[in-house]
Protein backbone atom coordinates (compact mmCIF):
# COMPACT_ATOMS: atom_id res chain seq x y z
CA UNK A 1 0.00 0.00 0.00
CA UNK A 2 1.22 3.50 -0.83
CA UNK A 3 2.50 5.52 2.12
CA UNK A 4 0.90 8.52 0.44
CA UNK A 5 1.37 12.24 0.98
CA UNK A 6 2.24 13.57 4.41
CA UNK A 7 1.93 17.26 5.26
CA UNK A 8 3.66 18.65 8.35
CA UNK A 9 1.94 21.86 9.39
CA UNK A 10 -1.80 22.50 9.53
CA UNK A 11 -1.92 26.19 8.71
CA UNK A 12 -3.19 27.83 5.55
CA UNK A 13 -0.56 26.24 3.31
CA UNK A 14 -0.85 22.75 4.76
CA UNK A 15 -4.64 22.60 4.85
CA UNK A 16 -4.91 24.13 1.40
CA UNK A 17 -2.47 21.59 0.01
CA UNK A 18 -4.34 18.66 1.53
CA UNK A 19 -7.65 19.63 -0.06
CA UNK A 20 -5.99 20.62 -3.32
CA UNK A 21 -4.50 17.13 -3.56
CA UNK A 22 -7.98 15.68 -3.48
CA UNK A 23 -9.28 18.28 -5.93
CA UNK A 24 -6.46 17.28 -8.32
CA UNK A 25 -7.61 13.66 -8.17
CA UNK A 26 -4.92 12.28 -5.89
CA UNK A 27 -6.30 8.98 -4.54
CA UNK A 28 -3.54 7.93 -2.14
CA UNK A 29 -3.51 8.48 1.63
CA UNK A 30 -3.25 12.10 2.75
CA UNK A 31 -2.14 12.81 6.31
CA UNK A 32 -2.14 16.34 7.71
CA UNK A 33 -0.25 16.91 10.97
CA UNK A 34 -0.74 19.94 13.21
CA UNK A 35 1.04 20.76 16.43
CA UNK A 36 -1.96 22.51 18.01
CA UNK A 37 -5.00 20.81 19.50
CA UNK A 38 -7.43 23.21 17.83
CA UNK A 39 -9.09 22.55 14.51
CA UNK A 40 -6.86 24.34 11.93
CA UNK A 41 -7.77 28.03 11.91
CA UNK A 42 -7.08 31.25 10.03
CA UNK A 43 -4.26 33.32 11.52
CA UNK A 44 -5.08 36.85 10.27
CA UNK A 45 -8.16 37.13 12.55
CA UNK A 46 -6.01 36.57 15.64
CA UNK A 47 -4.89 40.20 15.68
CA UNK A 48 -7.81 41.59 13.71
CA UNK A 49 -10.79 39.91 15.46
CA UNK A 50 -9.88 37.50 18.25
CA UNK A 51 -8.14 40.15 20.37
CA UNK A 52 -11.33 42.18 20.17
CA UNK A 53 -13.45 39.31 21.48
CA UNK A 54 -14.11 37.25 18.34
CA UNK A 55 -13.84 33.49 17.93
CA UNK A 56 -11.35 31.44 15.95
CA UNK A 57 -12.25 31.01 12.29
CA UNK A 58 -11.70 27.43 11.08
CA UNK A 59 -10.04 27.06 7.68
CA UNK A 60 -12.38 24.16 6.94
CA UNK A 61 -15.19 22.55 8.89
CA UNK A 62 -14.18 19.45 10.86
CA UNK A 63 -16.47 17.21 8.80
CA UNK A 64 -14.72 18.29 5.58
CA UNK A 65 -11.55 16.39 6.45
CA UNK A 66 -13.26 13.04 6.82
CA UNK A 67 -15.40 13.70 3.76
CA UNK A 68 -12.27 14.29 1.70
CA UNK A 69 -10.46 11.26 3.12
CA UNK A 70 -7.85 13.40 4.86
CA UNK A 71 -6.42 12.07 8.11
CA UNK A 72 -5.99 15.05 10.43
CA UNK A 73 -3.62 14.51 13.36
CA UNK A 74 -3.96 17.32 15.89
CA UNK A 75 -1.65 18.13 18.77
CA UNK A 76 1.19 16.05 17.32
CA UNK A 77 4.81 17.19 17.07
CA UNK A 78 7.15 15.86 14.39
CA UNK A 79 10.68 15.56 15.75
CA UNK A 80 12.62 14.15 12.81
CA UNK A 81 12.53 13.47 9.10
CA UNK A 82 14.34 10.28 8.15
CA UNK A 83 14.93 10.87 4.50
CA UNK A 84 16.59 7.54 3.70
CA UNK A 85 13.61 5.61 5.09
CA UNK A 86 11.09 8.19 3.86
CA UNK A 87 9.61 8.39 7.32
CA UNK A 88 8.83 11.05 9.89
CA UNK A 89 9.24 10.45 13.63
CA UNK A 90 6.84 11.84 16.24
CA UNK A 91 7.66 13.12 19.72
CA UNK A 92 6.31 9.90 21.24
CA UNK A 93 8.67 7.74 19.19
CA UNK A 94 6.10 6.64 16.65
CA UNK A 95 6.71 6.97 12.93
CA UNK A 96 4.85 7.44 9.67
CA UNK A 97 6.09 6.67 6.17
CA UNK A 98 5.62 8.91 3.16
CA UNK A 99 5.97 8.80 -0.61
CA UNK A 100 5.94 12.60 -0.83
CA UNK A 101 6.39 15.01 2.07
CA UNK A 102 5.33 18.64 2.31
CA UNK A 103 6.86 20.82 5.01
CA UNK A 104 4.49 23.68 5.85
CA UNK A 105 5.94 24.37 9.27
CA UNK A 106 5.32 28.11 9.29
CA UNK A 107 7.22 30.57 11.44
CA UNK A 108 7.75 31.37 15.11
CA UNK A 109 7.81 34.80 16.79
CA UNK A 110 11.23 36.25 17.44
CA UNK A 111 12.07 36.70 21.10
CA UNK A 112 13.43 39.84 22.70
CA UNK A 113 17.17 39.60 23.19
CA UNK A 114 17.74 42.32 25.80
CA UNK A 115 18.68 42.07 29.48
CA UNK A 116 15.61 41.46 31.63
CA UNK A 117 13.42 40.14 28.84
CA UNK A 118 13.29 36.69 30.43
CA UNK A 119 12.70 37.99 33.95
CA UNK A 120 9.01 38.74 33.44
CA UNK A 121 6.08 37.90 31.18
CA UNK A 122 6.53 39.11 27.59
CA UNK A 123 3.64 38.25 25.28
CA UNK A 124 3.86 37.41 21.60
CA UNK A 125 1.10 36.87 19.05
CA UNK A 126 1.37 34.00 16.62
CA UNK A 127 -1.13 31.30 17.56
CA UNK A 128 -4.49 30.82 19.24
CA UNK A 129 -3.00 30.34 22.70
CA UNK A 130 -1.11 33.62 22.33
CA UNK A 131 -4.25 35.47 21.25
CA UNK A 132 -6.44 34.16 24.06
CA UNK A 133 -3.74 34.82 26.67
CA UNK A 134 -3.20 38.35 25.42
CA UNK A 135 -6.94 39.06 25.22
CA UNK A 136 -7.41 37.88 28.80
CA UNK A 137 -4.49 39.97 30.03
CA UNK A 138 -5.50 43.33 28.51
CA UNK A 139 -7.71 45.34 30.84
CA UNK A 140 -9.13 48.88 30.63
CA UNK A 141 -6.65 51.46 31.92
CA UNK A 142 -3.74 49.05 31.75
CA UNK A 143 -0.44 50.36 30.40
CA UNK A 144 0.54 48.22 27.40
CA UNK A 145 3.96 48.54 25.77
CA UNK A 146 4.42 47.02 22.32
CA UNK A 147 7.96 46.46 21.09
CA UNK A 148 7.91 46.75 17.32
CA UNK A 149 6.01 49.04 14.96
CA UNK A 150 5.31 46.54 12.20
CA UNK A 151 1.93 45.25 11.09
CA UNK A 152 1.33 42.88 14.00
CA UNK A 153 2.49 45.44 16.56
CA UNK A 154 0.17 48.10 15.17
CA UNK A 155 -2.80 45.74 14.88
CA UNK A 156 -2.26 44.75 18.52
CA UNK A 157 -2.03 48.45 19.42
CA UNK A 158 -5.37 49.16 17.75
CA UNK A 159 -6.99 46.17 19.47
CA UNK A 160 -5.59 47.15 22.87
CA UNK A 161 -6.90 50.69 22.47
CA UNK A 162 -10.26 49.20 21.60
CA UNK A 163 -10.17 47.37 24.94
CA UNK A 164 -9.44 50.60 26.80
CA UNK A 165 -5.73 50.18 27.45
CA UNK A 166 -3.14 52.96 27.36
CA UNK A 167 -0.74 51.94 24.59
CA UNK A 168 2.85 52.82 23.76
CA UNK A 169 4.62 51.48 20.67
CA UNK A 170 8.42 51.40 20.78
CA UNK A 171 9.99 51.07 17.33
CA UNK A 172 13.77 50.83 16.91
CA UNK A 173 13.69 52.13 13.34
CA UNK A 174 13.21 55.72 12.22
CA UNK A 175 9.57 55.11 11.23
CA UNK A 176 6.73 52.65 11.55
CA UNK A 177 6.32 49.80 9.07
CA UNK A 178 9.86 50.11 7.78
CA UNK A 179 9.67 46.71 6.11
CA UNK A 180 7.36 46.45 3.13
CA UNK A 181 5.08 49.50 3.52
CA UNK A 182 5.97 52.80 1.79
CA UNK A 183 6.78 55.73 4.05
CA UNK A 184 3.87 57.83 2.75
CA UNK A 185 1.32 55.26 3.90
CA UNK A 186 3.14 54.55 7.16
CA UNK A 187 2.94 58.25 7.99
CA UNK A 188 -0.83 58.28 7.51
CA UNK A 189 -1.20 55.25 9.77
CA UNK A 190 1.00 56.94 12.38
CA UNK A 191 -1.40 59.89 12.43
CA UNK A 192 -4.34 57.48 12.82
CA UNK A 193 -2.71 55.76 15.79
CA UNK A 194 -1.83 59.02 17.51
CA UNK A 195 -5.35 60.37 16.96
CA UNK A 196 -6.63 57.20 18.64
CA UNK A 197 -4.47 57.80 21.69
CA UNK A 198 -1.46 55.57 20.95
CA UNK A 199 1.91 56.95 22.00
CA UNK A 200 4.47 56.25 19.26
CA UNK A 201 8.19 56.31 19.89
CA UNK A 202 10.40 55.77 16.83
CA UNK A 203 14.20 55.42 16.93
CA UNK A 204 13.61 53.88 20.36
CA UNK A 205 16.03 51.00 20.65
CA UNK A 206 15.19 48.91 23.69
CA UNK A 207 18.25 48.33 25.88
CA UNK A 208 16.86 46.71 29.02
CA UNK A 209 13.72 45.71 30.91
CA UNK A 210 13.68 46.12 34.68
CA UNK A 211 10.78 44.45 36.51
CA UNK A 212 9.47 45.67 39.84
CA UNK A 213 6.33 44.23 41.46
CA UNK A 214 4.96 43.11 38.13
CA UNK A 215 5.61 46.43 36.39
CA UNK A 216 8.09 46.62 33.52
CA UNK A 217 10.41 49.59 33.12
CA UNK A 218 11.46 49.51 29.47
CA UNK A 219 14.66 51.47 29.12
CA UNK A 220 15.76 52.71 25.71
CA UNK A 221 19.31 53.25 24.56
CA UNK A 222 18.86 57.03 24.82
CA UNK A 223 18.11 56.73 28.53
CA UNK A 224 14.36 57.25 28.33
CA UNK A 225 11.98 54.84 30.03
CA UNK A 226 8.44 53.54 29.64
CA UNK A 227 6.45 51.89 32.42
CA UNK A 228 4.11 49.09 31.44
CA UNK A 229 1.79 46.61 33.11
CA UNK A 230 1.92 44.37 30.04
CA UNK A 231 4.64 43.93 27.42
CA UNK A 232 4.16 42.58 23.90
CA UNK A 233 7.07 41.68 21.62
CA UNK A 234 6.14 42.15 17.97
CA UNK A 235 9.56 42.08 16.35
CA UNK A 236 8.86 39.71 13.51
CA UNK A 237 9.00 35.96 12.98
CA UNK A 238 11.63 33.42 12.03
CA UNK A 239 10.91 30.52 9.67
CA UNK A 240 10.65 27.12 11.32
CA UNK A 241 13.49 25.32 9.60
CA UNK A 242 14.63 22.99 12.38
CA UNK A 243 13.20 19.82 10.84
CA UNK A 244 14.59 20.64 7.42
CA UNK A 245 18.03 21.59 8.70
CA UNK A 246 18.30 18.47 10.87
CA UNK A 247 17.39 16.37 7.83
CA UNK A 248 20.20 17.97 5.82
CA UNK A 249 17.97 20.03 3.53
CA UNK A 250 19.27 23.35 2.20
CA UNK A 251 18.26 26.41 4.21
CA UNK A 252 18.50 30.00 2.96
CA UNK A 253 16.29 32.46 4.86
CA UNK A 254 13.86 29.58 5.21
CA UNK A 255 13.77 26.12 3.71
CA UNK A 256 15.33 26.70 0.30
CA UNK A 257 13.12 25.51 -2.55
CA UNK A 258 13.18 26.02 -6.30
CA UNK A 259 10.44 27.76 -8.27
CA UNK A 260 8.42 24.52 -8.13
CA UNK A 261 8.76 24.40 -4.31
CA UNK A 262 11.08 21.37 -4.35
CA UNK A 263 13.75 21.16 -1.67
CA UNK A 264 17.19 19.66 -2.19
CA UNK A 265 15.43 16.29 -1.76
CA UNK A 266 13.14 15.59 -4.73
CA UNK A 267 10.63 13.77 -2.48
CA UNK A 268 10.18 16.77 -0.18
CA UNK A 269 8.51 20.09 -0.95
CA UNK A 270 7.98 23.13 1.29
CA UNK A 271 5.38 25.88 1.25
CA UNK A 272 4.23 28.90 3.22
CA UNK A 273 6.08 31.12 5.69
CA UNK A 274 8.79 28.51 6.25
CA UNK A 275 10.30 28.56 2.75
CA UNK A 276 12.16 30.88 0.42
CA UNK A 277 11.83 30.59 -3.35
CA UNK A 278 13.02 32.36 -6.52
CA UNK A 279 10.26 34.49 -8.05
CA UNK A 280 10.28 34.84 -11.85
CA UNK A 281 8.41 38.18 -11.78
CA UNK A 282 11.29 39.75 -9.89
CA UNK A 283 14.30 38.46 -11.78
CA UNK A 284 14.53 35.21 -9.84
CA UNK A 285 15.04 37.09 -6.59
CA UNK A 286 14.69 34.70 -3.64
CA UNK A 287 11.74 35.69 -1.49
CA UNK A 288 10.28 34.52 1.78
CA UNK A 289 6.79 35.96 2.20
CA UNK A 290 4.76 36.05 5.39
CA UNK A 291 1.17 36.46 4.29
CA UNK A 292 -2.10 34.56 4.19
CA UNK A 293 -2.28 34.86 0.42
CA UNK A 294 1.24 33.53 -0.12
CA UNK A 295 0.55 30.52 2.11
CA UNK A 296 -2.67 29.82 0.26
CA UNK A 297 -1.09 30.13 -3.19
CA UNK A 298 1.93 28.02 -2.33
CA UNK A 299 -0.20 25.33 -0.72
CA UNK A 300 -2.20 24.98 -3.94
CA UNK A 301 0.96 24.91 -6.05
CA UNK A 302 2.64 22.37 -3.78
CA UNK A 303 -0.32 20.03 -4.17
CA UNK A 304 -0.06 20.11 -7.96
CA UNK A 305 3.66 19.45 -7.88
CA UNK A 306 3.39 16.72 -5.25
CA UNK A 307 1.36 14.77 -7.78
CA UNK A 308 3.94 15.14 -10.54
CA UNK A 309 3.20 18.64 -11.80
CA UNK A 310 5.99 20.99 -12.87
CA UNK A 311 4.38 24.38 -12.33
CA UNK A 312 6.46 27.33 -11.15
CA UNK A 313 5.55 30.10 -8.75
CA UNK A 314 3.68 32.86 -10.57
CA UNK A 315 1.41 34.61 -8.06
CA UNK A 316 1.77 38.31 -7.32
CA UNK A 317 2.46 38.85 -3.59
CA UNK A 318 -0.35 40.59 -1.72
CA UNK A 319 -1.13 41.45 1.88
CA UNK A 320 -3.57 43.60 3.83
CA UNK A 321 -4.06 45.09 7.27
CA UNK A 322 -7.04 46.74 8.96
CA UNK A 323 -6.34 49.39 11.58
CA UNK A 324 -9.16 51.48 13.03
CA UNK A 325 -11.26 52.61 10.02
CA UNK A 326 -8.39 52.29 7.54
CA UNK A 327 -7.57 49.43 5.21
CA UNK A 328 -4.03 48.92 3.92
CA UNK A 329 -3.18 46.75 0.91
CA UNK A 330 0.19 46.06 -0.70
CA UNK A 331 0.82 44.07 -3.89
CA UNK A 332 4.05 43.05 -5.59
CA UNK A 333 7.31 44.37 -4.20
CA UNK A 334 7.17 48.15 -3.70
CA UNK A 335 10.80 48.15 -2.53
CA UNK A 336 11.85 46.87 -5.98
CA UNK A 337 10.59 50.06 -7.59
CA UNK A 338 12.90 52.79 -8.87
CA UNK A 339 10.12 55.40 -8.99
CA UNK A 340 6.79 55.90 -7.24
CA UNK A 341 3.69 57.43 -8.79
CA UNK A 342 0.98 58.69 -6.44
CA UNK A 343 -2.70 58.72 -7.32
CA UNK A 344 -4.46 61.15 -4.95
CA UNK A 345 -8.16 60.37 -4.78
CA UNK A 346 -9.04 63.05 -2.26
CA UNK A 347 -9.97 62.50 1.36
CA UNK A 348 -8.09 59.73 3.16
CA UNK A 349 -7.56 57.50 0.13
CA UNK A 350 -4.15 57.21 -1.55
CA UNK A 351 -2.76 54.68 -4.03
CA UNK A 352 0.93 54.38 -4.91
CA UNK A 353 2.32 52.64 -7.99
CA UNK A 354 5.92 51.47 -7.91
CA UNK A 355 7.74 51.27 -11.25
CA UNK A 356 10.97 49.43 -11.98
CA UNK A 357 13.88 51.04 -13.79
CA UNK A 358 12.47 49.68 -17.07
CA UNK A 359 9.05 51.25 -16.43
CA UNK A 360 7.40 47.94 -15.53
CA UNK A 361 4.92 47.99 -12.67
CA UNK A 362 6.49 45.97 -9.84
CA UNK A 363 4.38 47.03 -6.87
CA UNK A 364 1.30 48.89 -5.74
CA UNK A 365 0.14 49.99 -2.31
CA UNK A 366 -2.92 51.77 -1.06
CA UNK A 367 -4.57 53.06 2.08
CA UNK A 368 -8.08 54.32 2.60
CA UNK A 369 -11.29 53.99 4.58
CA UNK A 370 -12.54 50.43 4.81
CA UNK A 371 -12.02 48.49 1.61
CA UNK A 372 -11.79 51.56 -0.64
CA UNK A 373 -8.40 50.71 -2.18
CA UNK A 374 -9.19 47.05 -2.88
CA UNK A 375 -10.27 47.58 -6.49
CA UNK A 376 -7.16 49.60 -7.40
CA UNK A 377 -4.86 47.01 -5.87
CA UNK A 378 -6.70 44.10 -7.50
CA UNK A 379 -6.22 45.72 -10.92
CA UNK A 380 -2.59 46.49 -10.11
CA UNK A 381 -1.97 42.85 -9.23
CA UNK A 382 -3.10 41.79 -12.68
CA UNK A 383 -0.91 44.44 -14.30
CA UNK A 384 2.10 43.34 -12.25
CA UNK A 385 1.50 39.71 -13.16
CA UNK A 386 1.35 40.63 -16.85
CA UNK A 387 4.62 42.60 -16.61
CA UNK A 388 2.81 45.72 -17.81
CA UNK A 389 4.54 49.08 -18.10
CA UNK A 390 1.67 51.60 -17.85
CA UNK A 391 2.18 55.30 -18.47
CA UNK A 392 3.12 57.11 -15.25
CA UNK A 393 1.00 60.17 -16.02
CA UNK A 394 -2.02 57.94 -16.61
CA UNK A 395 -1.48 56.17 -13.29
CA UNK A 396 -1.29 59.50 -11.48
CA UNK A 397 -4.59 60.80 -12.91
CA UNK A 398 -7.47 59.85 -10.57
CA UNK A 399 -9.96 60.45 -13.38
CA UNK A 400 -8.24 57.90 -15.66
CA UNK A 401 -9.74 54.41 -15.53
CA UNK A 402 -7.33 51.81 -14.20
CA UNK A 403 -9.63 49.08 -15.43
CA UNK A 404 -9.14 50.35 -18.99
CA UNK A 405 -5.48 49.36 -18.74
CA UNK A 406 -6.52 45.70 -18.53
CA UNK A 407 -7.88 45.84 -22.08
CA UNK A 408 -4.33 46.44 -23.32
CA UNK A 409 -3.05 43.17 -21.81
CA UNK A 410 -2.76 39.89 -23.70
CA UNK A 411 -5.93 37.83 -23.45
CA UNK A 412 -4.34 35.26 -21.13
CA UNK A 413 -3.20 37.97 -18.69
CA UNK A 414 -6.20 40.25 -18.82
Amino acid sequence: MSAGAVIVGAGEAGVGAAFALRAAGYAGPVTLIGGEAELPYERPPLSKDVLGGGALKPIRAEADYAAAGITLLRGRTVRRVRREAREIAFEDGGGLGYDRLLLATGAAPRRLQVPGAEAGPVHTLRDAADAFALRAAIEPGMRVAIIGGGLIGLEVAAAARGRGAAVTVLEAGPRLLGRGVPAELAAILAVAHRSNGVRLCTSCSLAEIVWRDGVADLRSADGSGTLADLVVAAIGVAPRTELAAAAGLAVDNGIAVDAELRTSDAAILAAGDCCSFPHPLFGGRRLRLESWQNAQELGQLAALNLTGGRQAVSHVPWMWSDQYALGLQVAGLPAAGAATVARHHGGDRLTLFHLGADGRLVGASGLGPGNSVARDIAIARRLIGARAAPDAAYLADPSASLKALLSLLPAAAG
